[in-house]
């Protein structure tokens, strides 16, 4: 009788210096509006306003720095705000990298096709490129599939 194997789990995440670096931009953005304010209360209330965005998308990072894990079952990747929604092998349709030239920089998308939705990291949700984690997922789901 084959005993069944085990794979431990793979995951990739935002780097933590990418939400630290929002917080302090929006404490930079804050500071910007209120010495350029010059009585104007509309340049500070701008500012207040990009910097909560900032905030809101660093809180996002640090509730949920996980966006994608894969295990031989299949992977789990982030939903809406902070959720997570599990695809196996089968639901997965797909596993490709978008490569486009932009701004003179080459930008690379990781797409997890799952049919009734696309779900789409870049290189700054994985904390690795995405053609090395399209690789891992590929060989990974090769592997579960023997």
């Amino acid at each position: 009788m084959n005993e069944p194997t085990t794979e431990p789990s793979t995951s990739w995440r935002v780097p933590i210096g990418l939400p630290v670096l929002k917080l302090a931009g929006g404490v930079l953005l804050v500071a910007a509006g209120l010495l350029l304010a010059a009585g104007d209360p509309v340049r500070p209330g701008l500012a207040v306003l990009v910097a909560a965005g900032l905030a809101g998308w660093a809180v996002r990072d640090l509730v949920a720095p996980v966006r994608l894990a894969v295990d031989p079952g299949g992977v789990t990747v982030i939903r809406g705000f902070a959720g997570r929604r599990r695809l196996t092998w089968a639901a997965i349709e797909r596993i490709t990298v978008d490569a486009r030239p932009r701004r003179g920089l080459r930008t690379e998308i990781l797409e997890i096709d799952a049919g009734d939705a696309l779900y789409l990291f870049g290189r700054y949700d994985l904390g690795a490129g995405p053609a090395e984690v399209a690789d891992t997922l590929r060989a990974v789901r090769d592997r579960s599939a023997e």
